[in-house]
């Protein structure tokens, strides 16, 4: 059997007796160093899958297992503290893994810089904009010293223009790092613009109903003939399932 950074088995989530279940028998592997995108419409369980791996809640049955370490996580929200400037909300995650103050400074600004906000290291939370608060949060998440990153629609509130930055920010990132990613969206063209597979899950209850691996080279363009044609595709089913569910 073939190594996985996260392997999900038969996993399956009830949160209220006789109602169907969120999830209905999982099965999920994502390899080291893979980008791996979930898709689905509002509501099939998306969210409460990335909870489940991240170790948040127990899953009713089925397996979790993470082979790359504790897990990082993101969210739509970035969750920064108002009182404290963008280095001291990456050096909380440095704190809590034992860093000495100085060579959390040191390692703060590294970070930030990583982000591309060089310089941006003693600005407060109101200073910064949405799209470099979101850079702050991706730096807080990588002070975490993580193999595995789990993003749930970490861009859904940023402009086009923005989240098309972002886009080729975490590409980069992941390319360099070597990461593992589990990124949740609705949005079918952010999911081809970024993952290597695509993994679209059906509504109530949550099943994994179909899967896509890219190859598409990176970085990618949005407005890619490649990306728009799968993305056409993609959407194609997706509404389909919609549909299904809505009967």
């Amino acid at each position: 059997m073939p190594s996985a950074g996260v392997r999900v088995t038969q996993l399956t989530q009830v949160f209220e007796r006789d109602r169907p279940p969120v999830l209905d028998r999982i099965d999920l592997d994502v390899g080291p160093g893979e980008f791996v995108c979930l898709l689905g419409a509002s509501g099939c369980g998306k969210s409460t899958l990335l909870s489940l791996i991240a170790g948040l809640d127990a899953p009713t049955s089925g397996s979790i297992e993470v082979t790359v370490g504790a897990p990082a996580l993101m969210f739509q929200e970035p969750a920064l503290l108002p009182w404290l400037t963008a280095a001291g909300n990456v050096e909380l995650a440095l704190r809590a893994r034992g860093v000495g103050r100085r060579e959390r400074r040191a390692e703060a600004a590294r970070l930030l810089t990583l982000v591309n906000l060089a310089g941006q290291d003693h600005k407060r939370v109101h200073e910064l904009s949405g799209g470099m608060r979101q850079r702050v949060a991706l730096a807080r998440a990588l002070a975490q010293d993580s193999r595995l990153l789990l993003m749930d629609e970490p861009f859904a509130a940023l402009d086009a223009i923005t989240r098309d930055a972002l886009h080729e920010e975490l590409t980069r990132l992941w390319s360099e790092q070597g990461l593992s990613i589990i990124f949740v969206t609705h949005n079918v063209r952010e999911a081809v613009r970024l993952g290597q597979r695509v993994v679209l899950m059906s509504s109530r209850p949550g099943r994994i109903v179909r899967e896509w691996r890219l190859e598409l080279s990176q970085p990618r363009a949005i407005e890619s003939p490649g990306v728009s044609a799968l993305a056409t595709e993609i959407t194609h089913h997706l509404r389909a399932e919609i549909s299904r569910y809505g009967r």
